[in-house]
């Protein structure tokens, strides 16, 4: 519908503002569940005093978080440690269609603080057996 201008003579059409704010909204409500899912309420991180935040980002980062009774979750579901072995090699099969070398693939580990250290260097041990040797461990920072 368009609305006079009292300054001027002419119609305006505010049709094309209304869609920008729309994509807009669709684009933060992307954004904000790509994050989502490299977290997951139900691991807690333990606090390292050397923790820091990454110098370089990752350029394609595959999340696992362990939790604390050594489950592992990939892309928002549970599995066993066996069970998620056919998942990580179906991601990589689908990395190499996608012409991506493994070298780029950042393994980023997000063990509950109440994990037994044996369940993640199983982790670990899996993601070399598929070739995935950069890993990255998350901690919280200590509070001063």
């Amino acid at each position: 519908m368009p609305i006079r201008s009292k300054w001027k003579n002419t119609e305006l059409d505010i049709t094309p503002m209304i869609d920008l704010v729309f994509l807009l909204i669709v684009f933060f409500t992307l954004v904000l569940n790509f994050a989502a899912a490299d977290q997951d309420e139900r691991v807690k991180l333990p606090v390292s005093e050397w923790a820091q935040p990454p110098e370089v980002l990752p350029t394609e980062p595959m999340t696992l978080h362990v939790l604390a009774d050594g489950n592992v979750i990939y892309n928002g579901n549970e599995y066993a440690l066996q069970e998620l072995k056919r998942h990580v090699d179906f991601h990589l099969r689908f990395l190499k269609h996608m012409n991506v070398p493994l070298e780029k693939v950042t393994v980023i580990i997000r063990a509950d603080a109440r994990c037994e250290s044996g369940r993640v260097l199983d982790v670990v041990e899996l993601c070399r057996d598929s070739n995935l040797t950069r890993h990255v461990f998350r901690t919280k920072q200590q509070e001063e």
